[in-house]
């Protein structure tokens, strides 16, 4: 039985259920790659295919289990009493509390959990509807709010704790040996093991209930998983190897993509002659248009990988003790010069984009040149230039973000109290060579793609599970119908829903995380992924919805803490994140406890 009378609610529910993944999207997955990016690993428009591609996998592989801990973990079924309608309603207004939080919070770059933005809204929902007393506050056999926000104190610390050992290591076994490139290119299948090996086990180990593999004996879970790990890092052993040994310790230019397949006849390729005069990308993170992007390093060579530009461009900081002595931008940094410095660096962008040939850049050109005119927007003159303004801003909404310049964005602005803050942030981190940072930068391909797979199977179930409990109450006309599997259509619908909001929207976030935490390399950034990776997997598989950011956010600060000193992790930056987080929950629990309450009491006529 359709509930026809309800189509409305239905259609409501549908649409603050997208505009919620979008909003993940662009803002928890946009966190996930902004390590990637940052770290320059990755470009922007690769991570949005990578992203794209591995959240879904992740999402229909592995994400109908939070959503069970969402549809029926916090507010009972039994409380509804059989009242699809309220069940539709409930559910709806959470959707529309914590998609409107996050959105607001995302346009003004603040970085909150959209997972403990829902999980608040719903708690609230439920207070409203069904009284305090029937929403599950304690444990109730780890779906309950005591389970889930436990997870918000523990998540960041394991995550942290997880990247700092996988970094620590890579320091024991590469960084401090005489040849680190070789060491690195040597050890690079570990990586493969370890990532196909949790990916596994997260799909068979209680992964998708369709695929039925959690029904199996331990040792087919054994087999698979280790099978799975085992084999990637074989054939990692076998073509990856060889590929970049060929590339970096033999530094052959004339290396194509597809010569991979080769596998170990690269090693008797012979290197070409002019060998030593191979162009390795820099990765260093710098904060000026001047500053070089690419260098020729030595693999042993590490001695001037501490040294940083000031704002002038032409000193060398080599001690943070230096840093400190200078106190950077003292006279100049003040609020009104760093409002006028990013505009600036804006107004450059623009013009670069106006310059493009593509669709960009005729968007980019209609708008500067159709300002609107004087008067109110019902003149008929500013009609006619709304209607050439539509069309460009609509182009402008889908294609800014894949040209937006993400690093500069994210390092600071030199001469500004952001810049100078950063400037000596960079400085206590030790810095190592181009060429071992190169290899790190394709393994960090490889965890940034498990890193999205497990965001995938986890935060998908923050938009599916209310979506999933609105469309069974509205085709069944029947509340205890929530507890039926999720449809795979509609994990298959938000998934992509949340790779647009990357793709559109994700460089509003991306911007403020990454490099703005502690300083990012390859190896750091391979070592954050993975360290989040695990941690978000292993909430998965107990169906604990747990904030991808705050594992990303904590992974990050274990990395930067292995510096040695505190001084090397922004916590003005950490404090903020935060604020934010722990602001989330009274404001997304009051808003969708206030939006169902006004509903419920709402003057009707019959």
């Amino acid at each position: 039985m359709v509930l026809t009378q309800y189509t409305y609610v239905f259609a409501i529910g549908t649409f603050f259920a997208l505009l919620d993944a979008y909003n993940n999207g662009a803002n928890d997955v946009a966190n996930s790659w902004a390590t990637s990016v940052s770290s320059r690993s990755i470009s922007y428009r690769q991570a949005m295919v990578l992203g794209t591609i591995f959240e879904m996998l992740g999402a229909i592989t592995v994400g109908a289990r939070t959503a069970e801990t969402i549809k029926n973990g916090i507010i009972p079924n039994s409380a509804f009493r059989g009242n699809a309608p309220v069940q539709m309603l409930a559910f709806t207004c959470a959707l529309a509390a914590a998609s409107s939080w996050v959105m607001w919070c995302t346009r003004h770059s603040a970085h909150v959990s959209s997972t403990y933005s829902l999980i608040s809204a719903v708690a609230g929902v439920g207070v409203a509807t069904v009284g305090a007393s029937k929403v599950q506050w304690g444990w109730n056999q780890g779906k309950g709010l005591g389970a889930i926000f436990a997870g918000l104190g523990l998540a960041p610390i394991i995550s942290g704790g997880f990247a700092a050992i996988i970094f620590m290591l890579i320091k024991l076994v590469v960084h401090i040996r005489k040849r680190p490139a070789r060491w690195a290119v040597y050890t690079s299948p570990f990586f493969f093991l370890i990532a196909g090996t949790i990916c596994a086990l997260s799909i068979v180990y209680k992964g998708s209930p369709r695929l039925g593999l959690s029904k199996r004996p331990a040792w087919f879970i054994v087999a698979a998983t280790l099978g799975t790990g085992g084999g990637l890092a074989l054939l990692s052993a076998l073509f990856f190897v060889p590929f970049v040994h060929a590339k970096i310790i033999k530094k052959d230019h004339t290396l194509k993509p597809w010569m991979f397949i080769l596998g170990p006849l690269l090693f008797k390729r012979p290197a070409p002659a002019d060998a030593d005069r191979v162009i390795i990308p820099n990765y260093a993170v710098v904060q000026e248009d001047g500053d070089q992007n690419m260098s020729v390093r030595s693999p042993d060579s590490g001695s001037d990988y501490d040294a940083h530009k000031t704002e002038k461009g032409n000193d060398l900081i080599t001690t943070p003790t230096e840093i400190d002595e200078r106190k950077l931008a003292v006279t100049e940094g003040t609020q009104a010069t760093y409002k006028q410095r990013v505009a600036d660096a804006e107004s450059k962008l623009h013009a670069k984009l106006r310059m493009n040939r593509g669709p960009i850049g005729w968007a980019m050109r209609t708008l500067h040149n159709n300002p609107m005119g004087a008067g109110q927007l019902y003149e008929f003159h500013n009609m006619k230039i709304l209607a050439k303004r539509i069309p460009a801003m609509i182009v402008v909404g889908a294609l800014y973000g894949l040209h937006y310049d993400i690093h500069a964005a994210q390092s600071g602005i030199a001469g500004t109290p952001e810049g100078a803050r950063m400037q000596r942030v960079y400085a206590h981190a030790e810095k190592f060579p181009n060429e071992v940072e190169h290899t790190y930068s394709f393994v960090q391909v490889l965890t940034a793609c498990t890193a999205s797979f497990a965001h995938g199977a986890n935060d998908i179930g923050n938009s599916v599970g209310p979506w999933a409990v609105i469309y069974s109450a509205w085709s069944t006309g029947s509340a205890a119908a929530s507890k039926a599997p999720v449809p795979l259509w509609q994990l298959a619908v938000l998934s992509a829903t949340l790779s647009i909001g990357l793709i559109t929207y994700g460089y509003n976030i991306m911007k403020v995380m990454g490099n703005k935490i502690t300083y990012h390399s390859p190896s750091r950034g391979s070592s954050m992924e993975m360290g989040a990776a695990i941690t978000v997997l292993v909430f998965s598989q107990y169906s604990l919805p747990v904030s991808t950011s705050m594992c990303i956010t904590g992974a990050t600060v274990g990395v930067g803490l292995c510096n040695g000193t505190l001084k090397a992790v922004n916590f003005q930056r950490v404090g903020l994140l935060l604020l934010s987080w722990i602001a989330t929950i009274p404001i997304a629990g009051t808003l969708g406890g206030v939006i169902m309450g006004l509903f419920l009491n709402a003057p009707h006529f019959k």
